[in-house]
């Protein structure tokens, strides 16, 4: 416990029976107690927050690859639209219109 052994925890009780007398003792072991479990909570709280952390910059990164890989594909369809089917779009207009040029004279 703490790097101690029986024999200094005997000695250290033992001084402090000395220095504050045995009415003082148990009410510092509850101060003493009650400033550890503080501490202990700090602690957890602590490693709580750098978990959280942790799993947030994981879900952050993998959310990340998700959508480079979908942006990716993105770019991959646009690039697949923009030189196949708009220049059949393209000639497709250019076939109506010339199809409809004297139609539309005629009106």
């Amino acid at each position: 416990m703490f790097g101690f052994g029986f024999g200094e925890l005997i000695f250290i009780v033992f001084i402090a029976l000395m220095l504050f007398g045995s009415d003082k003792v148990p009410e510092i072991a509850r101060t003493l107690g009650k400033i550890m479990a503080q501490v202990k909570n700090a602690t957890n709280e602590i490693k709580t927050e750098i978990q959280k952390s942790a799993d947030v910059k994981e879900i952050n990164e993998s959310v990340k690859g998700l959508t480079s890989t979908f942006t990716e594909e993105v770019e991959k369809v646009k690039n697949n639209v923009s030189e196949n089917i708009v220049p059949e779009v393209n000639k497709a207009v250019e076939d109506i219109d010339s199809l409809t040029g004297p139609i539309k004279r005629q009106f």
